[in-house]
């Protein structure tokens, strides 16, 4: 049923009475296991101003991270250096990553990477391990990551045979859901099989894993995330494409249906309905893209249009729909499900298209409402090469300390970096890993980022050429 004008302007007046409440946006302090309640309007206990975080970055000695006093780190899976049971070194271009709570105290981590093309075209693709394997031309999968009590490592291939695995996202029964942002059907670039797909990893049982199949119910387009609502089933999708921009998706599951491991590759193709979404303000008028909104706070009603053809073969899914049916978003990438709602990031928040420098966006959807609020939003960095400024935003991750986390894919220097509740930014680490020159310095983007099941550890991915790293320190409440 469409939204209507009524149904917005009580919903929206809802969801602002939040900010009128708490001086802030109201979507992140009740996340769950969040310990914070509130921003605190930016004052301490004693009822002193304060900045948000946890203090100024240390440089590293080692050239690797630096951290807040406190806090440090250490190297998970490190490409071309660690090894995998197997005896073939890590894969490289780590990217979107999950925990999970193992037996006996193990921590279970699975990590993409995001490898595009023909497997010759890398020096470390995923390994072709037997029976995990969809298309033995393509570069990318997936590994996962035993860390044990003691800190031993232990790492083994997910899957293997996928195309450019980039944000992925964890499920509510403890699986993940790995998403190919790259649609060459079998025939070109050197594939053999058709990719743009989902495909379910389980990391508690490797014989779940073997022979992969596509979630084709969730469409061939190039993904970028997915979460799923643990009340009522659906999935949430990203797409990160432009020429037209890419669509923030909604699969509904078929009547009867139950979610479970290994339940995701039982469906028929065309199970269940896909669906894009279109925006309207509180005034009823079409959004067309998401760079339209340039206040935190502001909040759009969302109605869901069927996709004509979600196999795609013939035309893209984004370009299926006239200009006033969807709204786009510039570079759609990361999501994570919390506060009864999925957040989502979009890498760029200006009407003009994309160049190199970034900014972006961080974005909240109530299923509840049918509303989507703009939770976090990042100017144009003045100077990348400098502390103090963040652009483009990738993964996200929900804190268990409030707020997000947040990793950094634009240009210069390279963070980690928090949200608070009321969308104050904060450094939580600065990538030193200079994979350029003295003369011309490049720093390789953060990717995946999560937290231990405990809260205790923050795990996050260097991409190029690809670092898992687990960040302890003194976590609490970053006002």
């Amino acid at each position: 049923m469409p939204l209507s004008r009524r149904d917005f302007t009580a919903r929206t007046v809802i969801a602002g009475a939040g900010v009128a409440l708490t001086g802030t946006v109201g979507a992140l302090a009740t996340a769950p296991g969040a310990l914070a309640a509130e921003d605190a309007a930016h004052r301490d206990e004693h009822g002193r101003p304060c900045e948000p975080g946890y203090g100024p970055l240390v440089p590293d000695p080692a050239g690797i991270l630096a951290l807040p006093a406190g806090f440090t780190y250490r190297v998970i899976t490190h490409s071309g250096v660690t090894r995998l049971e197997s005896g073939e070194t890590t894969p490289s271009h780590h990217d979107g990553t999950a925990a999970f709570e193992g037996h006996r105290g193990v921590t279970l981590l699975v990590n993409n990477h995001e490898l595009k093309g023909r497997r010759e075209n890398w020096a470390r693709p995923v390994p072709l391990a037997e029976g995990l394997v969809y298309d033995p031309a393509a570069a990318g999968g997936c590994t996962i990551v035993e860390v044990r009590r003691g800190g031993e490592v232990a790492e083994w291939v997910g899957i293997a045979g996928t195309s450019t695995n980039c944000a992925g996202g964890a499920t509510p029964w403890n699986t993940w859901l790995t998403c190919e942002e790259n649609s060459d059907l079998a025939g070109r670039n050197g594939m053999t099989k058709d990719h743009g797909y989902v495909f379910e990893v389980d990391p508690h049982d490797r014989r779940a894993n073997r022979d992969p199949r596509p979630v084709k119910a969730f469409g061939r387009y190039d993904h970028e995330a997915v979460v799923i609502d643990p009340r009522q089933g659906h999935a949430y999708l990203t797409e990160d494409a432009s020429g037209p921009n890419g669509l923030l998706y909604r699969w509904t599951p078929p009547r009867g249906f139950r979610h479970g491991r290994g339940r995701l590759r039982t469906l028929a193709a065309d199970a269940g309905v896909l669906q894009a979404a279109k925006c309207t303000d509180s005034s009823g008028r079409f959004v067309d893209d998401l760079s339209r909104a340039t206040r935190i706070g502001t909040v759009y009603g969302v109605d869901w249009v069927d996709v004509p053809d979600r196999d795609a073969r013939t035309v893209p899914v984004r370009r299926q729909f006239e200009a006033d049916a969807v709204t786009r978003g510039r570079k759609l990438e990361g999501m994570w499900w919390g506060d009864g709602g999925a957040y989502f990031v979009s890498s760029y928040a200006r009407e003009e298209s994309p160049g190199a420098a970034h900014d972006g966006q961080v974005w909240f959807y109530d299923p509840k409402r049918r509303t989507i609020r703009l939770t976090v939003l990042i100017g144009v960095n003045a100077d990348p090469s400098a502390d103090g400024g963040y652009d483009g935003p990738d993964n996200i991750t929900v804190s268990p300390y409030g707020g997000v986390v947040i990793a950094e894919d634009g240009s210069g220097l390279q963070h980690l970096f928090g949200a608070t509740d009321s969308g104050r930014t904060y450094p939580l680490a600065r990538n030193e890993l200079n994979i350029g020159s003295a003369e011309e310095p490049e720093y390789s983007e953060f990717a995946g980022v999560c937290f231990s099941p405990d809260g205790r550890t923050l795990y996050a991915c260097i991409q190029d050429p690809g670092i898992m790293l687990a960040v302890t320190g003194p976590w609490r409440r970053a006002r």
